[in-house]
């Protein structure tokens, strides 16, 4: 080092400097030593086959977990300095020759133009570089798995490590990508694609189940079968508010017992969201508050939206799902449709680092759809995302197909020919 502000900073890192009679330069070394967190089980992504350790809070160690799954001279390692005052060490990881060149350069750009005071988590880091602000759903893509990570490099994705912080973030993301469990690719295609396509089913429950009630009481009373429909009359009939004000009730209701959950200690946080999702919702109904139905229809939609995987992309669908629910008010299923091509368009318009993030789905690109709502096999898979590896795409080589041992299908044709 040879400038006063370098050897600030290492020293304040922990570093010790060597200074030499005679000489303008320092010699750093790394002497750094503190408390840090071991290696646990992921909390937020869990896994039935996949490994069961997850990233800590120490960037050495992260860089660590990922370079032994992926033991490539190829695997580059950036570091650069962010924060003027907290000078956090953030590591830009990506594999050369695999990774598009312009979305790394993309990506140092924005990372480069951050100028604050203190980052703190990668939180900071992700509200700093998304292309699009002004939007619910996330474009950027963040975990606390080893093996996730590891897996989207070699897709051609760029991570992003913040030092202090558990959770990485991978760019650029898509749609698709935030109903992924890790346990997809553990499991048999058949498993991961039913289990996949039950979480897009959720998803979608989650989104639209109170608005279709408000919808099919208020405008649309024809389309429900007419037992069912009496049914609900019935339950109805000394309920004071419209079904608009009802589903807002109760779903309210559900918000603030799921936020009181989360910050109270573990422990109590579970007993008073079951207790108190219980007593309530019962109350609420002995009350005259609400009705049955639309208990079972809050509680149906609040589980569905646990199924999601990314717990951003979840908080996405119960911001929208008020809105739908207004919608439903005002022009029943007609405004649905409304709200539900408006929140397609605006799927199709967003970005995420340059790469559309409803692809390949929108654009859709035949050859890619082995890993989008269905998972294929893991052998179908012969080329990465084209929008993210421009070089060295192949990634599966020819006949991986498996099957029985050519000897053994010789050895049955001639046992069928003897017996004959």
């Amino acid at each position: 080092m040879n400038n006063w502000n370098e050897v600030y900073d290492s020293l304040l890192s922990g570093n010790t400097i060597i200074f030499v009679d005679g000489f303008a330069e320092a010699i750093s070394v790394e002497t750094k030593g503190w408390e840090k967190r071991s290696i646990t089980e992921p909390t937020t992504q869990l896994s039935i086959r996949g490994p069961k350790d997850s990233f800590t809070e120490t960037l050495r160690t992260n860089t660590a977990l990922i370079r032994r799954r992926i033991k490539s001279p190829n695997l580059w390692l950036e570091s650069m300095k962010i924060g003027t005052v907290t000078q956090t060490d953030i590591g830009i990881m990506y594999i050369k020759g695999i990774a598009n060149d312009k979305i790394v350069d993309e990506v140092k750009k924005r990372l480069k133009r951050i100028n604050m005071d203190g980052i703190l988590g990668s939180g900071y880091i992700e509200q700093c570089i998304e292309d699009q602000s002004m939007t619910t759903f996330p474009t950027t893509y963040m975990t606390e798995r080893p093996d996730v990570v590891a897996s989207q490099l070699l897709e051609g994705r760029v991570a992003i490590i913040a030092d202090g912080t558990p959770f990485i973030i991978t760019a650029p993301s898509v749609f698709i990508q935030f109903f992924q469990a890790p346990d997809d690719y553990y499991f048999r295609f058949d498993i991961a694609s039913s289990l996949r396509l039950l979480r897009v089913l959720s998803f979608f429950i989650a989104l639209l189940g109170p608005a279709l009630y408000i919808a099919a009481t208020t405008f649309h009373q024809e389309m429900i079968p007419t037992p069912m429909a009496i049914a609900i009359a019935a339950q109805r009939e000394n309920v004071p508010f419209p079904a608009f004000v009802e589903a807002l009730i109760m779903e309210v209701t559900f918000e603030i017992l799921r936020e009181a959950g989360l910050r109270l200690p573990r422990a109590v946080g579970q007993a008073v969201s079951i207790v108190g999702a219980l007593v309530i919702g019962q109350a609420a109904v002995q009350a005259g508050l609400v009705s049955p139905v639309m208990v079972i229809v809050v509680s149906l939609t609040a589980i569905a939206n646990f199924a999601t995987p990314s717990f951003p992309m979840a908080i996405s669908a119960r911001l929208v799902r008020f809105l739908l629910m207004f919608l439903s008010t005002i022009l029943g299923f007609f405004g649905i449709m409304l709200g539900l091509l408006a929140m397609f368009i605006h799927l199709c318009s967003l970005r995420s680092f340059g790469v559309p993030y409803m692809s390949p789905l929108a654009p859709f690109n035949l050859r890619h759809q082995q890993d989008t709502i269905f998972r294929f096999p893991i052998y179908t898979f012969k080329e990465r995302p084209p929008l993210m590896a421009k070089e060295n795409v192949v990634r599966t080589g020819s006949n991986q197909k498996p099957g029985p041992p050519k000897d053994q299908e010789k050895s049955s044709e001639s046992n069928k020919g003897d017996q004959q």
